[in-house]
């Protein structure tokens, strides 16, 4: 039963529509009762003490014709508009609520608040077992709607304030604060898109369920890492939500075309959802009411907010942390792959970069974009500035936005310090020259080298050619000497004969053993003159001493 005293049936109906709520079906089904009850202030006349008892009546005869269960009085400061005497209404109020807990049913009354007191009269709070106050409040020109339990008889509840969404859904809440840590977590892996930084991560990519945060200056390409991401978890056919706090959809997907990537057909398959807002739009509340309702909603594997760094303008830093962190960890406990980016270096009271740094110990990888200004020229860098449970590369990385998308290649690191871009490759030249001459150089010696090898070859051939000339000649030359000695041996011994120096033809050398001597000294000349190859010693003491024995045998 619902009995309104604002409102009509038929506005009920027509206001309640926007809220995807069909009155008219549930009244035709019999689970729904509204009962306007008009009260005019010009219609009011005290005559006598004042009751609910009429109230009571209806209420009784509505509940029992449909056999409700729970009842709703919108709102109940019209029952009391024209009574003065707040004794009499004190007494009525309590009266209401205990026949209503009498009757057994569930009654939401509905009440406007007051100056000093949760509620106008100041005796609802007391009489209730529980309160509910909602809120609706501006600041800095956004507005967020806000919901607390002041009271809860006999259960224990949370106290903090929590925001809520009112739209075409109904109403939807998350009490953030009631999160803990006990959220399971996996080892799978899940790529990032681009293969060089999967090796930099250990060769196999983020976490699934993990969290990543991409920071970097304006234009150093994080929207550009996170597009991969998405396109590659669209390949394997895995939903995408994906949030935009400073471009449109369309503006995205046209811009990501410029290095080969086509996130246009994954839209249209249904696998990426887009949603977009300026951060101004609401509160910091409300951003996260709409976002994890979105998130409910399409059950996504991987979610991207691009960037975290737009909320600058929606609050002070420490409501931007505590919203991340309770997103954050919403995503963890629904085992959602979050990657998040982050514009650092903006200036101001709100320092991206340092508040990035107070929501690390949330982030399991953290990619650090950098841009490297160096003659006259500006260029990406990129490292991984942690990624938990996973062994990483600490070396930098020069990042590069191709027609075929983002490509890693390695810096050049040397006594001048860390050179990308041209520079890089003009180092490279240089060192690609340099060992250019210095082979130049080592083959023109080795061919000098080898020409002087020749020429000594060539000369040890001629010095070898001489040496077995000469060998020869003095052989010949010893040959010879042996023969004028043995000619002139056999000339002297003829010559005996001739003489006859002797009845047997032998020359009177004296005795025996000198003619033996002789004989001796004559072969000694000629083996001397064969041994020592021209020197001429043996042939000269041979033909002197057959002088001698010539002129002896003459004697």
């Amino acid at each position: 039963v619902f009995m309104a005293f604002e409102e009509t049936g038929a506005d009920l109906a027509d206001n309640v529509a926007s809220l995807g709520f069909d009155v008219g079906a549930l009244i035709a089904a019999g689970k729904l009762l509204i009962d306007h009850v008009q009260l005019e202030r010009s219609e009011v006349e005290e005559a006598g003490e004042y009751d609910l008892e009429g109230l009571f009546i209806r209420l009784d005869y509505a509940i029992t014709s449909i056999g409700a269960k729970r009842v709703v009085l919108d709102t109940v400061e019209a029952l009391f508009a024209g009574l003065p005497n707040p004794a009499v209404l004190r007494a009525e109020l309590r009266r209401l609520f205990q026949w209503l807990r009498d009757k057994g049913v569930t009654a939401i009354i509905t009440g406007e608040r007051g100056e000093h007191s949760l509620t106008r009269y100041g005796i609802e709070e007391y009489v209730s077992d529980c309160v509910i106050v909602l809120d609706h409040r501006v600041t800095d020109q956004m507005s967020t709607r806000r919901l607390r339990i002041a009271k809860y008889r006999g259960s224990s509840h949370g106290t903090n304030e929590f925001p809520f969404l009112i739209d075409e859904n109904g109403i939807s809440i998350l009490p953030m604060t009631s999160m803990n840590l006990a959220y399971k977590v996996s080892t799978a892996r899940v790529p990032s898109g681009i293969p060089r930084l999967d090796s930099m991560l250990g060769g196999k990519g983020y976490f699934r369920g993990s969290s990543i945060l991409i920071s970097g200056m304006a234009g150093s390409g994080k929207t550009s890492v996170a597009a991969h991401f998405v396109d590659a978890a669209c390949r394997r056919n895995e939903r995408c939500l994906y949030f935009l706090f400073e471009e449109s959809p369309e503006q995205l997907m046209r811009n990501m075309l410029s290095i080969g990537i086509d996130l246009r057909r994954w839209a249209k398959k249904g696998l990426l959802r887009f949603h977009a807002a300026r951060p101004s739009l609401t509160g910091l509340e409300m951003h996260l009411a709409v976002t994890l309702k979105a998130i409910r909603v399409f059950e996504p594997r991987v979610v991207v907010i691009d960037p975290i760094s737009a909320f600058a303008s929606s609050g002070e830093e420490s409501e931007i942390k505590a919203m991340l962190v309770r997103m954050v960890d919403f995503l963890k406990t629904h085992g959602i792959t979050g990657l998040l980016t982050s514009r650092s270096g903006g200036g101001g009271d709100f320092d991206p970069e340092r508040t990035s740094t107070e929501i690390s110990s949330l982030i399991d990888t953290w990619l650090l974009l950098r841009d490297i200004e160096l003659d006259g020229e500006r260029n990406r860098a990129l490292y991984v500035l942690k990624s938990r449970g996973m062994s990483h590369s600490n070396q930098v990385r020069e990042f590069r936005l191709t027609d075929d998308g983002v490509q890693l290649t390695d810096v050049y690191v040397g006594p001048a310090g860390v050179l990308t871009g041209s520079a890089r490759l003009r180092q490279k030249l240089l060192e690609r020259n340099e060992a250019t001459a210095a082979r130049q150089q080592s083959e023109h010696k080795e061919i000098d080298l080898e020409r002087k090898r020749r020429a000594l070859r060539n000369q040890i051939a001629v010095l070898q050619d001489e040496i077995g000339g000469a060998e020869l000649e003095s052989t010949e030359l010893g040959r010879q000497r042996n023969e004028k000695g043995l000619s002139a041996a056999e000339d002297r011994i003829s010559m005996g004969k001739i003489r006859k120096a002797d009845a047997s033809g032998k020359a009177d050398r004296g005795s025996k053993t000198e003619r033996n001597d002789e004989d001796s000294s004559g072969k000694k000349a000629a083996r001397e003159g064969n041994g020592q190859g021209g020197r001429g010693m043996g042939a000269a003491t041979l033909r002197r001493r057959s002088n001698a024995k010539v002129r002896h045998g003459a004697r």
